[in-house]
């Protein structure tokens, strides 16, 4: 399989905060190609844009926000397109967004407006989806919706495949669905006891709890290979479904490793499978 592998930056969000440019270099150091980067930790564009030159890191792209990215679209995409992202992900909708509200049509549109602008700056707009996007409108999940709603062109998929999992849909298949739509897969292992989900489940950009996911009995991250995803399916389908890259996040560490360790134990177990 010939995927480039990149590691989402906010899975070593506690090394990064220290010293961004050291860990950008850990991470090329443990043999990813490329980085996500959410949130560029206080540098200009033009300054990280040479760190990763230097370092030999791919910046494919970022999660950023929407409401950040509607506050001053151009300069915010022109930001991106400046280090060199190919793609800028919306990564979360706020609950007053979300399915099942009155802001998710809002939503719709302001994505489909954010796509034009991105387009316009040569970055392609991607949707990185949770589990609350498959809840129904009128007999179809949202994350369809949305999807059907916004022209490929502006918006393609960046399939998280822990929370399609989540959400009790397969996630080879779901990725087959967006065949040639699919040019990013994120890579996210889990384990989740029996029952109900529990309340804190997203510990994620701007949505810090206080009880963070890792600390619920019943729900916990895990590197790549040590949860309950079926990789070589889901890969196997990424590469069906035309995805260049896959990216590896794990929102918060465990089995009592440190985030950069489980970020190392999930490339690892990429290259035990030829990746």
């Amino acid at each position: 399989m010939a995927f480039s592998v990149a590691l989402q930056i906010y899975s070593v969000r506690d090394y990064a905060e220290k010293d961004f440019k050291a860990t950008l270099q850990k991470v090329k150091e443990l043999g990813y190609d490329g980085v996500e980067f959410a949130g560029l930790y206080g540098y200009p564009p033009a300054e990280v844009k040479s760190m990763v030159e230097e370092i030999g890191l791919i910046p494919i792209s970022a999660h950023v926000p929407l409401a950040e990215l509607l506050s001053d679209p151009d300069r915010v995409v022109s930001d991106y397109a400046e280090i060199g992202c190919k793609y800028i992900a919306v990564p979360y909708l706020e609950e007053d967004r979300r399915p099942g509200t009155d802001g998710f049509m809002q939503t719709i549109q302001d994505i489909e407006a954010l796509g034009n602008i991105a387009k316009k700056h040569g970055i392609q707009l991607l949707y990185h989806n949770h589990d609350f996007e498959f809840e129904k409108i009128n007999g179809e999940y949202a994350l369809d919706v949305l999807y059907q709603s916004v022209p490929s062109e502006l918006l393609q998929t960046e399939i998280d495949t822990c929370w399609v999992n989540v959400a009790g849909v397969n996630p080879a298949d779901y990725i087959r669905q967006y065949s040639g739509r699919a040019p990013i897969v994120h890579l996210k292992d889990f384990v989740m006891g029996s029952g109900e989900k529990p309340e804190q489940l997203y510990e994620l950009i701007g949505v810090e709890s206080e009880e963070s996911a890792e600390q619920t009995e019943s729900f916990g991250f895990r590197p790549l290979g040590y949860g309950v995803q079926n990789f070589p399916a889901i890969l196997t389908a990424s590469e069906e479904a035309g995805a260049e890259w896959i990216i590896v996040e794990q929102d918060s560490p465990s089995m009592g490793k440190t985030s950069m360790e489980c970020a190392e134990m999930s490339r690892k177990y990429l290259k035990s499978l030829g990746i």
